[in-house]
């Protein structure tokens, strides 16, 4: 069983009366206030240098960039259109040969 002394610091602190002159952060908030602040100023010179390495696109390069997948993609659809032609070309030659070789039509292979 403990026993607790009636006399434990209660009585000094109850001794002093508490305002706002006698109440403050002290030595240990004013470490503390240091402290981070300090560890602000090291996060602040990070992140300058971070930001300068980022390498931002120019205006004028995001055009280009625009216009080149633009022409790319007229590019594109025109050789689809060239190869469809080309395979319809070339069907119409095989169907028209077809037809000189056996004198007729080709016949339909629905009818066998």
């Amino acid at each position: 069983m403990s026993v607790v002394a009636p006399h434990a610091e209660v009585p000094v602190l109850a001794a002093v009366p508490l305002n706002d002159d006698t109440v403050s952060p002290g030595v240990l908030g004013f470490a503390v206030f240091i402290a981070l602040l300090v560890a602000t100023v090291f996060l602040l010179r990070s992140m300058t240098k971070q930001l300068k390495k980022i390498q931002a696109p120019r205006e004028a390069d995001l055009k280009q960039q625009e216009w080149e997948r633009a022409e790319a993609a007229k590019t594109e659809k025109a050789e689809k259109a060239e190869k469809a032609a080309a395979g319809k070309a070339a069907a119409a030659a095989g169907d028209a040969a077809k037809i000189d070789k056996a004198g007729t039509a080709p016949a339909d292979d629905d009818e066998s």
